[in-house]
């Protein structure tokens, strides 16, 4: 069974590894699609911009039906980088309606917004799984987020130990993996999660498999 890695920006890939790579949708590049390897696509919330909206939106409209395309992201919110949170919201509102229409989830990054976040999914009723990538936080910010009906998807916090997310991760059994585009390998992220939980990595394989096809993400 191979190493599912949820998020990555690495084109890399191993003989034993799926990788979902992410790719941001930018004015400048529209059509450097893979049609065959398993991708995210979307607007981040960096280079996402109110006045390129409907173009980008259009063609991401248009890319996103490609049946490789697995989720809508990576986008989110972000109070340090990008337009002001606003308009984020106005960007990520339009991405979250695409990844309804089409019933895709959405891969989320959020930095410092995270009662925005959560008050959007309600206020949306969005429906699609929202997966937070990289969540590196505290506990209770976590469970938190759990009980809001997000899922979390790990990344090289987990190698920390008595991180919060090594913390939260000994006790729940629905989550992902990811390396983003850390120089860790995903087996390395594998290794330690399994040591965590005091299972093999083959077992922890079959759990990641296991939640991603409950997303409806393997054809």
């Amino acid at each position: 069974m191979d190493f599912l890695n949820l998020h990555t920006h690495k084109t890399s890939v191993k003989s034993d590894e799926i990788n979902i790579q992410s790719l941001s949708l930018t004015t400048d590049v529209f059509l450097a699609m893979p049609k065959k390897k398993p991708i995210s696509i979307g607007l981040h919330p960096w280079y996402a911009t109110i006045e390129n909206l409907a173009l980008q939106m259009k063609y991401l409209a248009v890319l996103a039906k490609q049946d490789n395309v697995k989720m809508i992201g990576e986008c989110g919110l972000d109070k340090l980088k990008g337009e002001n949170i606003p308009n984020q919201l106005i960007i990520l509102t339009k991405q979250i309606e695409l990844a309804e229409a089409l019933s895709k989830p959405l891969i989320l990054h959020c930095v410092k917004s995270f009662d925005e976040l959560i008050s959007l999914k309600e206020k949306l009723k969005v429906k699609v799984p929202m997966i937070i990538h990289g969540f590196n936080k505290n506990e209770t910010l976590g469970r938190q987020l759990l009980n809001k009906g997000f899922f979390l998807s790990f990344g090289t916090s987990i190698l920390k130990e008595n991180s919060g997310s090594a913390k939260l991760i000994k006790e729940i059994d629905f989550f992902f993996l990811e390396t983003d585009d850390e120089p860790n390998s995903i087996e390395e992220i594998y290794k330690a999660v399994a040591k965590i939980k005091n299972i093999t990595v083959v077992e922890l394989k079959q759990i990641i498999f296991a939640n991603w096809k409950k997303l409806i993400l393997l054809p």
